[in-house]
């Protein structure tokens, strides 16, 4: 028999492997406010959009800095 509700995610990640997906989540947000400049590079919105990706490029430094220094800890 077919469960009709789907078992919750397992939500027993490690920290990094929380930080290598909210990574993930920004590369992919970043892509889309890309695609969003590119196909309307004139809109009034799109000053905003721009600094939407500035806020995600300094996110996913922030995040790739939280990844480096986990890095020393995993192998000791």
């Amino acid at each position: 028999m077919r469960k009709i509700v789907p078992d919750p995610p397992n939500t027993s990640h490690s920290l990094e492997d929380t930080l290598i997906q909210a990574t993930d989540h920004v590369l992919c947000a970043q892509a889309v406010a890309h695609q969003a400049i590119l196909l309307q590079p004139k809109s009034p919105a799109s000053i905003l959009v721009m600094a939407t990706m500035h806020q995600l490029e300094a996110l996913q430094a922030l995040l790739e800095a939280a990844l480096a220094q986990m890095q020393p800890q995993a192998q000791h």
